[in-house]
């Protein structure tokens, strides 16, 4: 068992985006310098085999904050920029788990969970949206970087809007009359490289069209200090909370940088930091955010009582829409480490990303953890660390791992999905990747085609998934396509 806490402890969750397992320095395959990042897998627990939900970030970050596989409910695929709320109001989430325990919720940076019912006016509160899901509080970007509306979202309003220049968004008609990415090519900052082409903004060209706005538009070089900025007075505030009698209230943040997702244009202090160009000068950058919000915790004396985890929310992608030369400046770096293909696939690289852990006290510095590992269970397993029971029905996919989540449990997971477009399955050491096709490469992509009944590894000899074993062990193949056949159709708590 776990070793229990004097209280529930502070958690500080750090989402990242499309960050690879070999893109933090301490995993295989990193040419990256990331210090703080690194500083955590030396206080704490480093994980090897640890899984988002999903091989992009809407399923993945609905999976993590409901306890529910994204793909049982329609509407959960990567939500355009307008997109209404995603997580239905009355679905219990991470955040409210924690509120019910007491604490004080924050979430700051990258939503792209959609907000209010979708095709908003912009000019108005737009609800429903974070609040109704627990948080406290929230300063957001409502979708991704590479997406209108450009503007950053605090509380339910637009940030900075002038009521003289109203916001207008369209994604299913042009309403931007000015030069778009397509016919003013030649002047952007950043060219693109597939879509992205409609509304420019801060000299990058957009998916989608957006007018209006200028005086809160975002700059996005800037992007990264403006959520540091914002993470550190949350902290700030809540730390100086008090319950009765003086007794700490906790908090819990969860920090949803952009980096390392397209546009990369870190801060120009990042410039040429990484040797590897925009994408990973995003990553040094990335750190530099971990950095700041570990000297908080440092000069606040809170590292004892405050679990922080440190994830992404997909594997890795190059060329994701812009040209940056992520693949021409790449050099020995390897984003997915060992594994096969990232983002968009269901081959291990699309979900086995990084997963730090580090409670002082609770967990031995400079472990290692080779347990199967899964942010769905994220949900279930906070909710025991903060001493709060799930209501019935509440995260039906989500177990108790806290176990595993500070080093005790060494196996983890019996079986775990791993969602991108299909289903595939991981049971111990062996992956079913179903029939059909899914992405290879890091973009560009080419395709695997799997066979009529799918396509089997022993990740344990084959951690590229390389050799398909499926005609070699149709037992094992049959018993794996019954188990996901069962685990579509029902939740899988364990409870």
């Amino acid at each position: 068992m776990a070793p229990t806490a004097a209280a529930p402890p502070n958690v500080l969750l750090i989402y990242t985006d499309d960050v690879g397992f070999g893109d933090v320095g301490c995993y295989e395959g990193s040419r990256t310098p990331t210090p703080n990042i690194d500083r955590l897998a030396a206080e704490g627990l480093r994980f090897t085999d640890a899984h988002c939900s999903a091989a992009t970030c809407t399923p993945s970050r609905y999976a993590l904050l409901t306890g529910q596989y994204a793909f049982r409910k329609k509407g959960t695929g990567i939500a355009s920029g307008d997109a209404g709320l995603v997580i239905d109001p009355d679905t219990v989430t991470m955040a409210d788990l924690l509120k019910t325990a007491g604490y004080t919720t924050g979430i700051v940076g990258k939503w792209h969970l959609g907000l209010g019912e979708g095709g908003n006016d912009w000019n108005q509160e737009v609800r429903p949206n974070p609040a109704d899901l627990g948080f406290d509080h929230h300063f957001l970007m409502p979708a991704t970087g590479d997406r209108v509306p450009c503007v950053y979202f605090e509380d339910g309003r637009v940030v900075g809007l002038d009521p003289d220049d109203p916001i207008e968004v369209s994604y299913r008609k042009r309403i931007d009359s000015s030069p778009s990415g397509k016919e003013a090519r030649d002047t952007l900052r950043q060219d693109w490289s597939h879509g992205h082409n409609s509304t420019i903004v801060n000299g990058v060209s957009r998916i989608g069209w957006m007018t209006g706005g200028e005086a809160a538009r975002w700059v996005d070089e800037d992007m990264a200090d403006v959520f540091t900025r914002q993470a550190l007075e949350f902290l700030g505030a809540a730390a100086g909370q008090t319950r009765d009698e003086g007794l700490r209230k906790p908090w819990f943040l969860m920090f949803s940088t952009h980096d390392i997702h397209v546009p990369r244009l870190p801060h120009s202090r990042f410039e040429g930091a990484s040797g590897q160009g925009p994408r990973g000068d995003a990553m040094v950058q990335a750190d530099w955010c971990v950095g700041e919000l570990l000297a908080f915790l440092d000069a606040k004396g809170l590292n004892e009582e405050t679990l922080v985890l440190f994830a992404s929310d997909n594997g890795p992608v190059l060329d994701d829409g812009y040209r940056d030369d992520a693949n021409e400046l790449l050099g020995e770096h390897d984003p997915n480490g060992p594994f096969r293909a990232g983002k968009y696939s269901r081959f291990e690289g699309g979900t086995r990303t990084p997963f730090l852990v580090r409670w002082t006290g609770p967990v031995a510095p400079g472990t290692v953890s080779e347990a199967l590992f899964g942010q769905i269970d994220l949900a279930a397993t906070l909710a025991r660390a903060a001493g709060v029971d799930l209501p019935a029905g509440a995260c039906p996919d989500s177990r108790d791992a806290l176990d595993a989540l500070l080093g005790v449990d060494p196996i983890g997971r019996p079986h775990l999905v791993h969602e991108a477009g299909d289903l595939a399955l991981r049971q111990g050491s062996w992956k079913l990747v179903p029939p059909g096709n899914t992405r290879v490469g890091l973009g560009p992509w080419g395709s695997f085609t799997a066979g009529e009944h799918g396509a089997l590894f022993d990740l344990s000899a084959d951690p590229g998934e390389l050799s398909d074993l499926a005609p070699d062990e149709p037992e094992r193949l049959e018993a794996m396509r019954a188990l996901l056949s069962r685990i579509r159709e029902q939740p899988d708590g364990g409870r």
